[in-house]
């Protein structure tokens, strides 16, 4: 207590002595920021490539075909984690190279960074041995045409290594035939948290399995064989002399290689060619199956596969999926094959057109073929009559039934269940309405196209809009902040919401005043705002189609600051009182504000949006975002206007993200007035009721209904990708299910 009770001598009587302040400790240092272990760095680099055996596979093959082999053989054991051999029978590798066969980045492929854009074989980085023997043990037997005997090498993080403790790590001569045998054995030995990740050696010897068999397909001239370890038989064999309908049916079977169907497309503009097999309208599976190589690479590519399967969405029935194996050569310098670790992926340009392109080729396949589809039938056979059995057998008939009549026939017994009501889809977006096939006429195209698009004796006419084209070579766009957006908008994707518009069947317009629309989806009705889903989905058009936008060519064209003051105008009555001439004066001066801005921007304008001004200041063209759609002129001089103050353009990311959201803002449809009422005696023009709608109004309001129906919807159900943003924009009205349950009450 005396210890605790101290009493400071020097402080006078009755004041308080304050309370100790505690040591003033320094501040914690910052770490220090060091490099990674060499082995570390390895590591992890071999955990981005190789995330499971059949990606270890996938490297392999790739090398056996790139070394120009006939016949490549798979030997594997639990699943590939224990052992993975490929043995070929290509030009293998020099002595000389096996020292530093292991290490990262050494490949006879590449020289310079500029070779990636001409590239043409699979493997190019040098990262995959490198990668399997940090996380595997690696052996390499090898023999070239010109070697008298084989060489075999065992490596470890990259080096030789001995075959045992106390023996040379140089590779040793041994007996064998030409071509390499690459032998994996325990592969992720020292990453035991991904080993145990690996469920069962069954699924992932499927997955091997299916990265064979897809280079089998592929791979003409080639012959694959692979099985299990301790299995005398195998589970894949293709012959060398095997065509692809062979090896189709020899890996897929023949319910799917009978019913395949031949397509070939290829544009010169867009740089590519593709090719390849599909099912007709007689096979259909519970999942699709897509082959696809892009550059001989197995790829994947969701919006491919999403393409397809809308395409077969009309041929199809609910719930059917097909086959398709698709061959696609680009132009090497329009792809980028350098986006994935394990090059599963790749980016090429003018994705979209080459979708478009390839899809309308085996829909016009398809469509040549459905003729002929096939259908199990059963005949009836004749029935004889009670008279003709009593004189075939001379008496009276008598039945089981004792009643002298004869007995019904028996009825087949049905194959399939009948669904409920409550599960059918009412509404069949494939169903083709009939206003669609009422085109506009001439007088009336004249009125609803505000802006002539360049009259051309070959251009085309669609939807009364006029189109020319061009032969501009499209833009190969890599700069890091268009990137940064696109990978902003996936981030923030609702697949809930991206699946229901990608499955929308689009009903009609509810209120064009609100700007609501309504969609089906399955068995749920929805009211959408449209102004919301448009105004996110030019966005997305905006980056998708960054410095590569179609044009729409005013003509004659007006003066550039003739409307920014319109715009002014505008902005002034909605701000402040018309007979404020202070006002006026700060606004016209903002007009010409920002027309100094605008021409001094005019060659990025131009190249990056498609937006042309002249030296003199008038304004050629203005981007054309969607084909069938043109957006409302009037809101041209606010817009234009906006680009001042609401686009910063000081920054390269912040300027591409906020002037594509005016330009959506621009191409957003606008709000129109209530329809007129129509009056029950038409004829009583006088009646002050029956004020007549301005005729622009009347014009653009029909135009907006067929853009809403025939552009701008299907394309949203093609392109969209639905934002977390839009949910406050979609609201389910109607529930079929919900439906069945409230009528079943009464």
């Amino acid at each position: 207590m005396e210890d605790q009770m101290e009493v400071d001598p020097s402080s006078p009587h009755g004041t308080k002595r304050p309370a100790e302040e505690p040591e003033v400790s320094e501040p914690p240092k910052p770490k220090r920021i060091k490099a990674l272990d060499p082995n570390v760095v390895n590591k992890i680099a071999a955990g981005e490539i190789i995330v499971a055996p059949m990606h270890a596979l996938k490297e392999l093959i790739e090398n056996s075909v790139d070394a120009g082999s006939t016949s490549i053989e798979v030997l594997v054991k639990e699943g590939g984690l224990k052992l993975l051999q490929i043995t070929d029978n290509g030009h293998g590798i020099d002595r000389e190279d096996l020292p530093i066969l292991c290490e990262r980045f050494t490949t006879s492929k590449l020289k310079e960074f500029e070779d990636l854009s001409s590239i043409g074989t699979y493997g190019f980085r040098g990262e995959a041995l490198a990668s399997i023997s940090h996380i595997a043990h690696l052996t390499v037997t090898t023999k070239t045409a010109g070697s008298s005997c084989a060489w075999r090498a065992h490596y470890g993080e990259g080096k030789l290594v001995p075959a045992k403790p106390g023996q040379p790590a140089a590779p040793k001569a041994t007996a064998g035939r030409g071509g390499t045998q690459i032998t994996v054995e325990d592969l992720f030995y020292n990453v035991p948290t991904r080993r145990r990740a690996f469920r069962s050696a069954s699924e992932e010897y499927a997955k091997i399995l299916d990265v064979v068999g897809r280079y089998a397909v592929h791979c003409s001239g080639v012959a694959f064989s692979c099985r299990k370890h301790g299995d005398s038989g195998v589970s894949i064999s293709t012959p060398s002399a095997a065509n692809t309908i062979d090896r189709i049916r020899q890996i897929h079977g023949s319910a799917v290689a009978n019913e395949l169907v031949n397509f070939e497309v290829s544009d010169s503009k867009l740089g590519f060619r593709a090719s390849g097999l599909t099912t007709n309208a007689n096979y259909h599976v519970k999942k699709t199956a897509v082959l696809l190589f892009i550059n001989h690479r197995a790829v994947e590519s969701t919006a491919i596969k999403r393409a397809i399967e809308q395409t077969y969405s009309a041929f199809l029935p609910k719930g059917g999926h097909p086959f398709v194996y698709l061959d696609l050569e680009i132009e090497p310098n329009r792809v980028d094959v350098n986006v994935h670790p394990t090059k599963r992926e790749v980016n090429f340009l003018n994705e979209d057109e080459i979708i478009e392109m390839v899809c309308d080729e085996i829909r016009s396949k398809l469509a040549q073929v459905d003729s002929s589809r096939t259908f199990l039938t059963q005949s009836l056979l004749p029935v004889p009559t009670i008279d003709a059995l009593q004189r075939e057998q001379g008496g009276v008939f008598d039945d089981t039934t004792g009643n002298g009549k004869a007995a019904s026939t028996p009825k087949t017994p049905a194959t399939s269940k009948r669904p409920y009501e409550n599960n059918l889809v009412r509404t069949d977006s494939k169903v083709r309405k009939i206003t669609s096939m009422l085109a506009p006429s001439p007088s009336q195209a004249a009125a609803d196209t505000p802006a002539q698009l360049g009259a051309q004796p070959s251009s085309i006419r669609d939807e009364g809009l006029q189109y020319e084209t061009i032969d501009r070579q499209p833009l190969r766009i890599a700069l890091t902040s268009v990137k940064s957006l696109r990978s902003a908008v996936r981030s923030s994707m609702h697949n809930t919401l991206t699946e229901m518009f990608a499955s929308l069947t689009y009903v009609g317009v509810v209120d064009e005043q609100r700007r609501l629309a309504a969609i089906q989806s399955g068995v749920k009705l929805y009211l959408v705002d449209y102004g919301l889903a448009c105004n996110e989905f030019f966005y997305q058009i905006g980056l998708t189609d960054f410095g590569n936008f179609g044009t729409i060519r005013l003509d004659p064209p007006p003066k550039l600051i003739d409307l920014l003051k319109i715009g002014a105008e505008i902005e002034q009555q909605n701000h402040s009182d018309g007979d404020d001439e202070e006002a006026q004066a700060v606004f016209e001066q903002a007009a010409g504000t920002v027309c100094q801005t605008l021409i001094e921007r005019r060659e990025m304008l131009d190249e990056y949006f498609s937006m042309k001004i002249s030296e003199e200041g008038e304004l050629l063209t203005i981007p054309l975002l969607l084909k069938g759609y043109v957006p409302s002129l009037a809101k041209l001089p606010r817009f234009l206007l906006r680009l001042g103050p609401y686009v910063d353009w000081t920054s390269e990311e912040a300027c591409f993200r906020t002037f594509l959201r005016e330009l959506a803002a621009f191409y957003t449809p606008e709000q129109l007035p209530v329809a007129r009422a129509r009056a029950p005696d038409e004829s009583n023009r006088e009646a002050p009721d029956a004020e007549a709608e301005d005729p622009f109004i009347t014009s653009r309001r029909a135009q907006m209904i067929r853009m809403l129906e025939h552009a701008i919807f299907p394309a949203i159900r093609a392109r969209l990708v639905a934002t977390s943003r839009m949910l406050k924009g979609v609201v389910e009205v109607a529930d079929l299910k919900g439906l069945y349950r409230v009528f079943e009450r009464c």
